[in-house]
């Protein structure tokens, strides 16, 4: 991977085009969590492939590519929810899952619902932790906060889905 890197930061497209699409996926999922539809989710890859084709060469370690795509992704994702903020957003009713018996699709309206509930700080922690797969120090290094910071952070965001499910378990 450190080779297609250094290709592409030597100017090889190809090269580029290769290790982008092996994270193409990852960047979708990650960008969906936030901006919580396809057409945005897709406009932020495509910014996030514009945006790191034009900057591969500010990559001081090849080895933290798909970190430094990541921290990309986030930003894009950031602006995007920005924007939109000026536009009214009706909150998405889940019409199409009811008479749904699928666990799973509840199970994943209600984790949805429960993110939701964080700061955009929190929402990034817990999905880069959780969804992701990152190790605290590398979510230290992708949102540039200390490793205790990142802690901290992740436990509070904990707290409070715990004591958002225990609501919706008192509710039901």
């Amino acid at each position: 991977m450190s080779r297609l890197v250094k290709k592409s930061q030597k100017g090889d497209d190809k090269a580029f085009l290769k290790i982008f699409q092996q994270y193409e996926e990852d960047i979708y999922r990650m960008a969906y969590v936030y901006v919580k539809n396809e057409n945005d989710a897709l406009d932020v890859v495509q910014e996030v492939a514009y945006r790191a084709f034009k900057n591969i060469g500010t990559l001081k370690n090849p080895a933290y590519f798909k970190t430094w795509l990541t921290k990309i992704a986030i930003t894009s994702a950031l602006n995007i929810l920005k924007k939109n903020k000026k536009v009214v957003q009706l909150k998405p009713e889940y019409e199409e899952y009811i008479g749904l018996e699928d666990q799973d699709t509840l199970l994943s309206i209600t984790l949805h619902e429960l993110l939701e509930k964080l700061n955009e700080e929190e929402k990034s922690l817990v999905t880069l932790r959780f969804y992701e797969g990152y190790s605290f120090k590398e979510i230290a290094e992708i949102l540039e906060i200390p490793l205790g910071t990142a802690k901290t952070i992740l436990y509070r965001a904990l707290g409070k889905l715990r004591k958002h499910m225990k609501e919706v378990d008192t509710c039901e």
